[in-house]
Parts: structure tokens; C-alpha cells; sequence
């Protein structure tokens, strides 16, 4: 890649843009519950946030990792990284992991009218603050969150700003203002493309993401995070939240104790046999 995003300015291109020097990249995160603590549902049905330790989602880290990858390819200061979250003041916490892994900037879109919006409700309001942002080229985000696993905010998303989207990609190239995926199927490798912006959505095999050092982590602090309401995004707080929510978690059940059949001995010779039973009973043979 030559210079930011290769010959972004390429005006000959039919219905091409004119990007600015600098190219923008937003990374949508989410913050999430720890998926090792014990998950629940509110009565009212909602995500149980308060139980344990809050992570960012770890498939976002992916999103992020390839951001910074676009980043150093194009050379220091031209390319622009912003990540954006939506949540409670504690999803900040996301923010600041961004900063950590590379990205220059934080948006927090935080507001108590938020609470249990579900993803069309969050799709509209991360739409809103990424035309707040302005002049975004590419916006970045997991497949999927850990605390739903709906994987349909990219979809959605992408519908709310009228970007192409290239979603599960498990390799993404970005040059001369085309945005490059290949997307891994059940027996074969699909190649899409489309012209820039674009949304993309990867997968936990796009790339490793980095280790923040201490030098990363310190400065995270001096970078600029701001805070935007509904208010400040011109949305109405009856289109959001529990109010305005087009699903409903209608029950929610703990999963029934598994039963544990254990072949710990073979005095007879047969534990094998036992096993492959075992296992074709389960369907997993």
C-alpha cells in the first residue's frame, strides 16, 4: 500500500469519492460481560450487566488489530483510527482498550435512555455518531458480540448508513479505494470487494491481536475520549432502549446440569466399545 488507503483520489472511477488526505477508520467494540463469569437475564429481560467483570468483546480486538495493520502500512498520520462504543459510563473501559491497541481517538455514546436497546436501537445510534465523526472511509467491527451472538449489527449497521458491507471476513486488503475481503465458507473461499467507505466485519481468524505494552498503555491516558448523549445526536429517547425495542426476550432457562458418564477403567476390555457408544449416541461420531 502507497500512501494513505493507494490513490484514494482516484476521481476517474465512476461514482468515485474524493477522500480527504487523512483516512478515517472507525472500530465499532462493544463492551461485554466477562464470559467466564456466570451469565443472567434481569427480570425485565435484560443482560445482567452487573454480575462480574466487563471485557471489550473479543472479536472487536480482531477489528481493531486490523485497523492498526491498515495504519502502519499507510505510514504515520495518514490514516486516522476513532473507536466507538455505546453503553454505560463502565464501557469505557472498551474505549480506553482501543486506545491501547493502536487506535487515536474514543467516542463513548452513553446515555441511560440506552439501556436494553436492542440491535436495530444500536445500529441507528452508532450510525448517528459515525456521521458525527464525519468523513469516515471504512468502519471496522467484530462478526459478532460474546453476550448475544445475534451477529446482525454489521447487517444492520450497514443499512442504517447505506455502506456496502462485507461481513465475516477472515482477510481484508484495502487499497486504491476498494476494500478487499475474503470470506472463509464451508467448502470454499469467497472474494468480495467494494468501493469505499465500506463496513466490514472480520472473524477471530483475520489476524492475532497485539499485546498493549506499558508504553502503549500510558499513552492511552493522554488520548482524547469524548463523551455524546441522544441528545447531542439528535436521536429521540423513546426510539431507543426498552422502549423502543423491536425484539423481547420472552424466557430465559439455566442450561440442565450435563450428565458425566466417565471411562476411567478397562478391566473388562470393553471401555473402548463404551466410548464409541458413548459418542454416537451424542451425535458426535
Amino acid at each position: 500500500m502507497t500512501g494513505p488507503l493507494e490513490a484514494a483520489h482516484d476521481a476517474e472511477r465512476p461514482g468515485a469519492r474524493r477522500y480527504p488526505a487523512r483516512v478515517k477508520i472507525v472500530v465499532c467494540v462493544k463492551h461485554v460481560p466477562d464470559i467466564q463469569a456466570e451469565r443472567r437475564f434481569t427480570p425485565e429481560g435484560r443482560v445482567d450487566r452487573g454480575r462480574g467483570d466487563g471485557t471489550v468483546n473479543e472479536v472487536d480486538e480482531n477489528a481493531l488489530e486490523a485497523a492498526a495493520r491498515i495504519a502502519e502500512a499507510a505510514g504515520e498520520g495518514e490514516v486516522e483510527v476513532v473507536v466507538l462504543t455505546m453503553g454505560p459510563p463502565v464501557a469505557l473501559d472498551a474505549v480506553r482498550r482501543g486506545l491501547q491497541l493502536g487506535a487515536d481517538r474514543g467516542v463513548l455514546v452513553s446515555d441511560e435512555a440506552l439501556a436494553a436497546s436492542d440491535v436495530f436501537a444500536t445500529a441507528r445510534v452508532l450510525a448517528a455518531a459515525v456521521r458525527r465523526i464525519g468523513e469516515v472511509d471504512l468502519v471496522l467491527l467484530g462478526m459478532a458480540a460474546l453476550d448475544s451472538l445475534t451477529s446482525l449489527l454489521p447487517a444492520a449497521l450497514a443499512e442504517e448508513l447505506e455502506l456496502p458491507a462485507l461481513t465475516i471476513a477472515s482477510r481484508l486488503e484495502v487499497a486504491n479505494g476498494t476494500a478487499r475481503v475474503s470470506r472463509e465458507l464451508d467448502e470454499l473461499v469467497e472474494v468480495l470487494e467494494a468501493p469505499l467507505p465500506a463496513l466490514v466485519s472480520v472473524t477471530d481468524g483475520i489476524n492475532s491481536p497485539r499485546l498493549a505494552n506499558f508504553k502503549a498503555i500510558m499513552a492511552a491516558r493522554s488520548k482524547p475520549v469524548e463523551t455524546w448523549s441522544l441528545a447531542e445526536l439528535g436521536i429521540d429517547p423513546a426510539t431507543v432502549g426498552l422502549a423502543g425495542a423491536r425484539t423481547r426476550v420472552l424466557e430465559a432457562r439455566e442450561l440442565e446440569p450435563r450428565e458425566q458418564e466417565v471411562f476411567d477403567t478397562d478391566d473388562d476390555g470393553e471401555a473402548g466399545a463404551r466410548l464409541a457408544e458413548f459418542l454416537v449416541s451424542r451425535g458426535l461420531a
